[in-house]
């Protein structure tokens, strides 16, 4: 269950985003700041964080929980462009590795989306996104971020 507890703290946040995922447009990647706090909730069994991207003006939220019947850990996103909660993706880890899938649209159109979570040591760690518009069959990777702990947060 304490697969995020590495995530607990105060992170500086590198993004690079692909500006038009798949295929919506000229595919230029925008490189951006963050900051993020992760905060721990129900003793370890799901945790909190508010990111900001200053030269964005813009923020967002992600909020994971633990499934403790199905063992699964759902991620769900939101940002201050739409307020929505967005469907989430599920699943877990396997050593320092986190895969996770979950159902969505993009422009309209259904598509797969998948986040995988990479523990890189203590203080580091990355998060990449990927779009399929083909049920899976191809992946296209759209954001990653590379993280680095600027503080700890207390349980």
């Amino acid at each position: 269950m304490d697969n995020f507890d590495f995530l607990h703290g105060s992170w500086d946040v590198a993004n690079r985003r692909l500006t038009a995922p798949l295929g919506s447009g000229s595919a230029t990647w925008l490189e951006f700041p963050g900051y993020a706090v992760v905060r721990p909730l129900f003793g370890g069994a799901g945790n909190i964080d508010e990111i900001t991207f200053p030269t964005l003006g813009r923020q967002g939220l992600t909020l994971r929980l633990f499934d403790r019947e199905t063992e699964r850990w759902s991620i769900h996103w939101s940002d201050s462009r739409t307020g929505r909660l967005d469907p989430p993706v599920v699943g877990g880890f396997t050593g320092d590795r986190g895969d996770f899938h979950g159902e969505d649209t993009y422009d309209g159109r259904p598509i797969r989306v998948h986040f995988t979570w990479h523990r890189l040591g203590l203080d580091t760690a990355r998060w990449e996104q990927e779009f399929s518009a083909d049920e899976g069959r191809t992946w296209e990777l759209n954001w990653t971020m590379d993280l680095t702990r600027t503080g700890r947060v207390s349980e």
